[in-house]
């Protein structure tokens, strides 16, 4: 299988050094960037960060080309629709659950496109003929449609490296469930000082700020990497988690943009897919495939596969 390695302490070292050097400077920049009149461009670079773990495994002197990269179409229609369509679900469960507890937070006024974008965003639309509820229901569309799509480009960057390259050589050393739970912990703290240093996913007004905030976020990325990593397992194809973390980038957006803005220091509790309580679907879905899935004898086995330089 393509997703299987012998542990390969050298390349391990490289990888994460180079993933984590190259990622935290852009970030310490990005925070930078947000500090100037061109603080609209981070969303940009964020992006292009994505590559930066398929770089890392470059440097590592790994080989890529052995990850699965022929989509395997007609095999896998079952995984890519659940790739393609289980985040938006998942999502939808979260802020569902999110809006029952707090029902006063449901807003399609406009109010968090005027917040995060300025007045001018919500006249545009209006100059286009569209209402704000009519907006919503575009970009959940677009969501369920060609978004998940473009996203996986970028996605794909990540996935190389995470799901790849490192969660086959952690899974090796110390197994299929230790190895999944330490990858999640390495996929959040990546992203540590976005979330120090511009507030990232959570904004920065709460409670225990900024530490509740990663120790959150590592446990949504546990979850989502468990899912990444059980389709990249059934699918043998690299392509298929990084649909999936494209799907829930897109799917991401809509609850945080019918949640009224005046209540962002609640963000940590949700209703975008990584709060806690809106990430509650996700963490569930996780562990039935943690308990489940990997308590099959398939996955007691050691994988053999080396990456050695290619």
């Amino acid at each position: 299988m393509s997703n299987t390695a012998i542990f390969n302490k050298k390349q391990i070292v490289k990888y994460l050094v180079s993933t984590f050097g190259i990622a935290w400077i852009i970030q310490i920049g990005v925070y930078f960037l947000s500090k100037t009149n061109l603080a609209s461009m981070y969303q940009l670079i964020l992006a292009v960060m994505m590559f930066v773990p398929m770089l890392g495994v470059v440097i590592s002197g790994a080989k890529i080309k052995d990850m699965g990269f022929k989509p395997k179409i007609k095999k896998n229609i079952k995984y890519i629709l659940i790739a393609w369509f289980s985040p938006v679900i998942l999502t939808a469960l979260g802020a569902a659950l999110y809006f029952i507890i707090f029902p006063s937070h449901f807003d399609i006024s406009g109010n968090y496109l005027v917040e995060n974008f300025g007045e001018d965003t919500l006249k545009q639309l209006e100059q286009q003929g569209l209402t704000y509820p009519i907006y919503i229901l575009i970009s959940i569309i677009s969501c369920i449609t060609y978004t998940p799509f473009l996203n996986m480009f970028f996605a794909l960057g990540e996935e190389v490296g995470w799901r790849g390259f490192l969660y086959p050589q952690l899974k090796s050393k110390f197994g299929y469930k230790s190895g999944n739970i330490i990858g999640g912990v390495i996929w959040g703290i990546w992203h540590w000082p976005l979330i120090w240093l511009i507030g990232y996913e959570y904004g920065t007004d709460y409670i225990g700020f900024p530490v509740t905030g990663m120790l959150l976020f590592c446990i949504i990325t546990i979850g989502l990497g468990i899912i990444c990593d059980w389709l990249y397992e059934k699918s043998d194809c690299i392509w298929l988690p990084a649909l999936l973390h494209g799907s829930f980038n897109a799917a991401a957006t809509i609850p945080l943009s019918v949640t009224n803005a005046d209540n962002s220091s609640m963000r940590l509790l949700g209703s975008a897919p990584n709060g806690l309580i809106s990430g509650l679907p996700i963490i569930v879905f996780a562990l039935i495939l943690f308990i489940g899935i990997f308590s099959s004898p398939l996955h007691n086995r050691c994988p053999q596969q080396n990456f050695q330089n290619s």
